[in-house]
């Protein structure tokens, strides 16, 4: 794990999510971009993220934004990224796992993403966003409190023990419906499986539809205890 130094202490980073928990998502972006040049935002293409896009280039047009290609997203992912890309000339940038799908298959086995999603997502989810944020001071998500348990308590801003950056949550304190009014207010390419009761996508393998008056995480590693691929502490 990186050891570089943090350039806000825990204690600046709790007066300004403290001072910044009420502020409208620009606001916090506005002050994202202005404490940290080295800065990028997190791209997975569902509903959330492609708001931010939309937010983040009308802000900083040449901001950075990253994903990670697992090599098993849906079509439909794949899809809006290149519609996100022609809209916004966005400058995304990929990382890529190390083991191709053949490579990990070799060895680990086939179908490892049922027989160990954890070290499934350690591969091809983990392991590339460690590189893409050991180049940075600080990084932006998507991160909702109402997506899960394991999120009612992100802040705004905070400092994120896990790979030793500043994260920034613009839309924590956003509901589902707050995401979907800005998407259709400016025109927002999103992700059609949405209209399929996908609120929540990840790969091909560990994500369904959700039915009725589920968990909307309910279609993520459905029939596994595992709640999280490991992205967020």
């Amino acid at each position: 794990m990186s050891t570089k130094q943090l350039l806000l202490t825990a204690e600046q980073v709790a007066e300004l999510n403290e001072q910044y928990v009420g502020k409208t998502p620009q606001e916090i972006l506005q002050l994202a971009f202005e404490k940290f040049d080295n800065i990028s935002f997190a791209c997975s293409f569902g509903a959330e993220d492609v708001a931010l896009v939309d937010m983040i280039v009308k802000i900083k047009p040449d901001a950075k934004i990253f994903y990670l290609d697992t090599d098993v997203l849906f079509e439909e992912t794949y899809q809006v990224r290149d519609e996100i890309l022609n809209k916004y000339s966005a400058n995304l940038i990929k990382y890529s796992p190390l083991l191709t799908l053949e490579e990990q298959a070799d060895q680990h086995g086939d179908n490892l993403w049922s027989n160990d999603p954890n070290a499934c997502c350690n591969i091809r989810k983990v392991e590339p966003l460690t590189r893409a944020l050991s180049t940075l001071d600080a990084w932006i998500t998507g991160i909702r409190r109402d997506q899960a348990p394991t999120r009612a308590n992100a802040g705004v801003i905070e400092v994120d023990t896990k790979f030793n950056l500043i994260k920034f949550n613009p839309i924590a304190l956003w509901t589902w419906e707050d995401v979907w009014a800005y998407i259709r207010a400016n025109d927002v390419p999103y992700n059609k499986l949405h209209d399929q009761n996908y609120p929540s996508i990840g790969c091909i393998h560990c994500t369904r539809a959700v039915a009725p008056g589920e968990d909307p995480r309910a279609g993520r590693w459905s029939g596994n205890d595992k709640t999280e691929c490991g992205l967020h502490k």
